[in-house]
């Protein structure tokens, strides 16, 4: 059989494999297909166990290949491509992405059908990764900014022996910045909204809370959720 398309996507492997399915033209009019194929889909091993996030388009391509399933976010039953897709037809329209044949729901949860490792990773520590930890506010005044307002601040001034470290180091607007100079916060007399601490790596880290969606509550413990994301 002829392969078809799916909108937005490349050639081969979005393609759908059986008969029968017919497309409403609609659908094209009222979704982004590009925003939904780069939205997150969170990924299981063999062992329903969470190991990270992929884009959906990616997450597609691999129930294609037959190396994951797609879970149901409702019933938690396991699809492949073609009943994937044969219940797609029923789905919203604006979680669908559509080409001549086929109607594909955005999958929000897949299974690895061979994989059952467990990533061993840590956050990287960088001005991203602070700012996200520090929910993009000052950790002395609270005020919130975007990231190119904000400087990160040693605790211990370098001067005096301070480490570049997740411990020692926390978000600052430019004002508390150069209140504090080279002195400790004591020594300043500034208190710190909280004590700055290493996170915790999770499959979640760095992907907005907006985009947190109920069916992962399953899979991801709520101790991945306690530090609000960028907003």
């Amino acid at each position: 059989m002829r392969r078809g398309r799916l909108l937005g996507t490349e050639r081969g492997p979005m393609a759908k494999r059986s008969e029968g399915v017919i497309t409403d033209p609609a659908i094209a009019a009222t979704v982004n297909p590009g925003a939904l194929l780069s939205a997150h889909t969170l990924v299981l091993n063999r062992h329903w166990l969470a190991v990270g996030f992929t884009q959906a388009r990616r997450a597609i391509s691999l129930v294609y290949e037959e190396v994951a399933k797609v879970i149901a976010p409702d019933t938690f039953t396991l699809h492949d491509f073609d009943s994937w897709a044969d219940l797609s037809r029923y789905a919203p329209r604006q979680e669908c992405v559509a080409s001549v044949r086929i109607v594909f729901r955005v999958p929000e949860i897949i299974i690895l059908t061979e994989y059952n490792g467990t990533p061993r990773a840590s956050v990287a520590f960088s001005r991203r990764n602070l700012c996200i930890r520090d929910r993009y506010a000052c950790q002395f005044c609270g005020v919130k900014l975007n990231s190119h307002d904000l400087t990160i601040d040693h605790i211990v001034p370098r001067s005096r022996g301070g480490y570049a470290t997740w411990e020692n180091c926390v978000i600052a607007c430019v004002k508390c910045n150069e209140r504090k100079g080279n002195r400790t916060a004591e020594e300043a007399h500034m208190k710190l909204v909280r004590q700055p601490r290493r996170p915790r790596w999770a499959p979640s880290f760095g992907i907005p809370l907006k985009h947190r969606k109920e069916s992962w509550e399953k899979f991801i413990s709520d101790v991945y959720w306690d530090i609000e994301l960028e907003p």
